[in-house]
């Protein structure tokens, strides 16, 4: 027993002050917002009740809080379409072999040192929804180009405008989802590459049964990170629109409910995203940990 503690009990204490922060600071919280969610308090005014899930059901069977889901729906298709588009293309191009390719590097990956909120500042003006020759932005750009009928509303636009505000998000974050593939397309040996093409593979072939299965777990992991970002978009959408119905999604409204002090639904949404990224991790790290058993 003895022998055992020393053996266990040294490496316990050295993480025993994590172990307890993480403890009371990201589970313990975690509880406390479960708490409050299912309370009766909207106000100021502690709660009194416990309501179990019926702050749940009356969210879920809220219009408004349907069109943030729809909102964040379409936001979340189109960011991680065009994330991994065009962070695939680029990827694929700079393996290609480019002249100055640490220079297309660093133009592919400077949008992702700015903050969402001071990219979002620019892109507002950008994406400035008038026309004609009130234009600003890319309308004007489109207009001094002779492109009038490419002008249009962006985010103003009734169903579509939350696809508007997923450019900014593509612009700053295609460039991770490139330096990814990139690592997973030079983590294929050429030998293998060359041996294929020794077997009378063409390069479609070679694509198909050699380099898109191995970049797999890239493209997985790709997914993860950039599904789960979409889901908690806040910053972008605040800098870009300000808390408006029109572009509202969980996030947003989360804040307007907190600063109308109804902490109860405020407490009810965060649970519901925490569960919507759980949904989406959960399995990864389930998926990942039996990999890495099949390996050893």
């Amino acid at each position: 027993m003895k022998k055992g503690y020393r053996n266990w009990g040294p490496p316990l204490l050295l993480i025993a002050p994590t172990i307890i922060v993480i403890g009371i600071f990201v589970y313990g919280l975690i509880g406390a917002n479960v708490a409050v969610s299912m309370s009766n308090r909207h106000s100021l005014v502690p709660g009194t009740e416990f309501v179990g899930l019926d702050n749940y059901f009356a969210l879920f069977a809220e219009e408004r809080f349907i069109h943030s889901l729809q909102n964040l729906g379409v936001f979340t298709v189109f960011f991680i379409g065009g994330t991994m588009l065009f962070g695939f293309l680029w990827a694929w191009m700079l393996d290609k072999g480019v002249t100055a390719e640490g220079v297309f590097r660093s133009v592919f990956l400077f949008p992702m040192a700015i903050s969402f909120v001071a990219s979002g500042v620019v892109w507002r003006w950008l994406l400035n929804s008038a026309e004609g020759d009130r234009a600003s932005g890319l309308n004007r750009i489109f207009e001094i180009m002779g492109l009038d009928f490419l002008q249009n509303a962006w985010w103003s636009e009734p169903g579509w405008g939350m696809a508007a505000i997923a450019l900014p998000a593509i612009w700053q974050l295609a460039g991770y989802v490139m330096a990814l593939f990139l690592s997973g397309f030079r983590g294929i040996p050429m030998e293998l590459r060359e041996a294929a093409r020794m077997d009378g593979a063409t390069e479609w072939k070679l694509y198909r049964y050699v380099i898109f299965p191995q970049l797999s777990p890239v493209a997985l992991s790709a997914l993860i990170i950039v599904g789960h970002m979409s889901l908690k978009v806040f910053d972008l959408i605040m800098a870009i629109t300000k808390s408006i119905y029109q572009t509202e999604v969980p996030a947003t409204y989360l804040w307007v409910a907190l600063t109308a002090n109804d902490y109860a639904k405020s407490a009810t949404i965060a649970t519901i995203l925490l569960l919507f990224v759980a949904v989406l991790i959960v399995p990864y790290l389930v998926y990942t940990a039996r990999s890495e058993r099949k390996q050893r």
